[in-house]
């Protein structure tokens, strides 16, 4: 059984830019239920500030962080979670390539304090290590326990993946559900998509879900991890 600490429900999910089924996407988060939803392929073109309001306002959540700053990776949160500091990250621009970047969010829920972040590294395999090191270098600086969702755009055999795992918790492997794909919805066979967390942190399940709905929303299926954080120390909290 679980032991004492704040429960915390994190979706996350690469979201197709909103291309595929809008109304489908927003039934999808609703059900699920998130304290947190960690988006790629967000807003992040003209009125992004409007548009990552209206994608939260559709999820019934807030905007943390994230938009045209982070290149379309956002934050959203439940009104449980208490935000108190945010940042952005842009990687190295390689010319003739999609310039990218993560968000950061530093929250509070149940007395509790974490890290939440999100990333979405190149399709270029050649680009990806040098993205995957630099999203490794905030997490590794943090002194929050870290809950990180990214669309790597490899599996965990690749060197970003990799990178990125260090000293971080699969959540996927921790529930014993890494053979469960994330893309394509059309034809599942790879595990792009992850969710990493601070070794301090307990995964008490993890699902890929996969649904008529989930199918319709985006290219991608969204990962649903419900975790408990550390309990606060009842002298600092």
């Amino acid at each position: 059984m679980p032991g004492p600490g704040v429960p915390l429900r994190v979706v996350s999910y690469n979201v197709h830019s909103q291309r595929d089924d809008t109304a489908a996407l927003a039934e999808v988060v609703r059900e699920a239920a998130p304290d947190v939803v960690i988006v790629q392929e967000g807003p992040r073109r003209f009125r992004w500030r409007q548009k990552c309001a209206t994608l939260a306002d559709s999820f019934g959540l807030v905007v943390a962080a994230g938009g045209l700053p982070s290149l379309g990776n956002v934050l959203l949160t439940s009104l449980r979670v208490r935000v108190t500091a945010t940042h952005c990250q842009r990687y190295p621009l390689t010319p003739g390539r999609h310039l990218r970047g993560a968000a950061y969010a530093q929250c509070r829920v149940g007395g509790v304090d974490f890290l939440l972040a999100g990333s979405h590294l190149s399709t270029d395999p050649a680009e990806r290590p040098a993205q995957a090191a630099a999203f490794r270098r905030e997490l590794a600086a943090a002194t929050l326990p870290v809950v990180a969702g990214a669309d790597l755009n490899e599996g965990p055999d690749g060197p970003a993946w990799r990178a990125v795992a260090e000293g971080l918790t699969d959540t996927a492997v921790a529930a014993d559900r890494a053979d469960r794909h994330t893309f394509s919805c059309a034809d599942p066979r790879r595990r792009i998509d992850a969710l990493f967390v601070d070794p301090r942190i307990t995964v008490v399940d993890y699902d890929v879900v996969d649904t008529p709905r989930t199918r319709r929303a985006s290219d991608h299926f969204p990962v649903l991890v419900d975790l408990l954080l550390p309990a606060a120390d009842p002298a600092t909290a």
